[in-house]
């Protein structure tokens, strides 16, 4: 029987690159979208589920599964800009439902589902993370949460056989509200003056796959962005015109 994968925000972006990544390598895929209309990669199985919806939501992407998962990843996200200057408490509160208490509900759920053989959990993070600055502040305090989930569970599940790691990207597809020039021009802003491309994540999550005794580590893959401490989000740096 083909290992069974779960993607979550598998409709768009990283998560549908994942996802087919994954179906062609053999893996069947759950793959979760917000709205059921939206669109998955041909051969995956749709799940619809709005992850704020709590201990349900979570509850019904397990149920799509064919037979137990043997991979977890907590792909989706909520990202929407503010600052310290406009914080909102109901911002934090909708970046937390989403990219922190949806990946705690779901990994809870993926250990209980059991299965046999190695088990792996992995959590898209961000880049930022290695080298913070003040931009996106719920965002990027949802996403420090992640982190630190990432290492409580990883702890949490060994001793039932089960893995969680971590992957971190930098800027790798054009963020709402962004220019084509200006993510041109901050794309490979970085030492080794390499964009990072959804193929980079891919071929990462390979990796862990394939690392059985790896558990609590996080991949940062930045071209070494975090080393200049940039005081801003790379977009903004340049114009976005």
């Amino acid at each position: 029987m083909n290992r069974v994968a779960i993607v979550t925000g598998a409709g768009k972006r990283v998560g549908r690159f994942l996802a087919e990544g994954l179906l062609a390598d053999g893996w069947q895929v759950v793959a979760h979208v917000r709205e059921p209309g939206d669109d998955v990669p041909a051969g995956a199985i749709r799940i619809a589920a709005d992850l704020a919806g709590g201990k349900a939501a979570a509850e019904a992407i397990l149920a799509a599964c064919p037979a137990a998962p043997a991979l977890l990843i907590n792909n989706a996200a909520r990202f929407a800009a503010d600052s310290l200057d406009d914080f909102s408490p109901d911002e934090l509160g909708a970046h937390m439902a989403v990219n922190v208490a949806a990946p705690a509900l779901l990994t809870a759920a993926f250990a209980a589902a059991g299965g046999e053989g190695d088990r792996l959990v992995v959590n898209i993070l961000d880049a930022k993370l290695a080298a913070p600055n003040p931009d996106f502040l719920s965002y990027t305090l949802s996403k420090a949460a992640l982190a630190a989930l990432t290492d409580l569970s990883a702890r949490s599940l060994a001793g039932r056989g089960i893995r969680v790691n971590a992957i971190a990207p930098a800027l790798m597809l054009l963020s709402e509200g962004q220019s084509a020039a200006n993510f041109e021009a901050t794309h490979r802003f970085n030492p080794l003056r390499r964009g990072v491309e959804p193929s980079d994540v891919l071929r990462a999550l390979k990796f862990l796959v394939d690392s059985p005794t790896l558990t609590g580590e996080t991949l940062t893959l930045d071209g070494g962005q975090r080393f200049w401490r940039l005081p801003r989000d790379v977009q903004f740096l340049e114009p976005n015109r």
